[in-house]
């Protein structure tokens, strides 16, 4: 049996039982939140604990290494949207030690895909096109420079009111630890008192 007809003859289960019914929610979060965070498999049930949420508490993007790219691109969307649209009244950026966006260059992950069968040519095709795979497919050296560029394209963006508390943490896959990097609320209050802190 495939890894799709597993998911699918439990999710059979799972609806004619209704436990569903323990998940059962609004499409606003409880806590007026938005978490930006990794797409790493062991904060999947280890960060909504940690962070004291249940089902609906909190909107959580995921994507890898929990970075903010590009400030018009899809998780700023998804962030402005939270806000406006979701009532999240603040945002969490959250980062975790042991990442594997830490130290990714685009030339291992560009091997491995011409291994996969995506040809050399296409690769060329696309650089001589202007697409820059280097930057594109590239990560961070340390996570906590990572959580502040995502922190600050957030606090700055035009969209975005500039009241709007942004935290960014980083937590620790095996404890759950979280560890503050900058503060929402103090660099909101600094700022009004005309001084930037992180």
């Amino acid at each position: 049996m495939s890894l799709l007809d597993n998911i699918v003859s439990h999710n059979e289960q799972f609806v004619e039982n209704k436990q569903y019914e323990q998940f059962l929610t609004s499409k606003f979060p409880d806590k007026k939140m938005v978490i930006l965070t990794c797409m790493d498999t062991r904060l999947t049930e280890l960060l909504p604990r940690a962070m004291n949420l249940r089902n609906g508490d909190a909107k959580i993007i995921k994507n890898a290494g929990a970075l903010v790219s590009h400030p018009f691109g899809s998780i700023m969307r998804s962030l402005i949207v939270a806000v406006y649209d979701l009532s999240a009244e603040e945002v969490f950026v959250v980062g975790h030690y042991d990442c594997g966006m830490t130290g990714l260059n685009s030339e291992k992950v560009l091997a491995k895909a011409r291994e996969r069968g995506v040809p050399d040519k296409l690769i060329r095709m696309l650089e001589h096109a202007g697409i820059e795979l280097d930057k594109f497919l590239t990560g961070f050296e340390r996570v906590h420079d990572s959580v502040l560029n995502s922190v600050e394209v957030i606090r700055n963006h035009p969209l975005l009111p500039a009241n709007l508390p942004v935290h960014g943490l980083i937590i620790s896959p095996e404890t759950g630890r979280l560890d503050v990097i900058t503060d929402g609320y103090e660099y909101i209050a600094s700022r009004e008192q005309g001084k930037t802190r992180r």
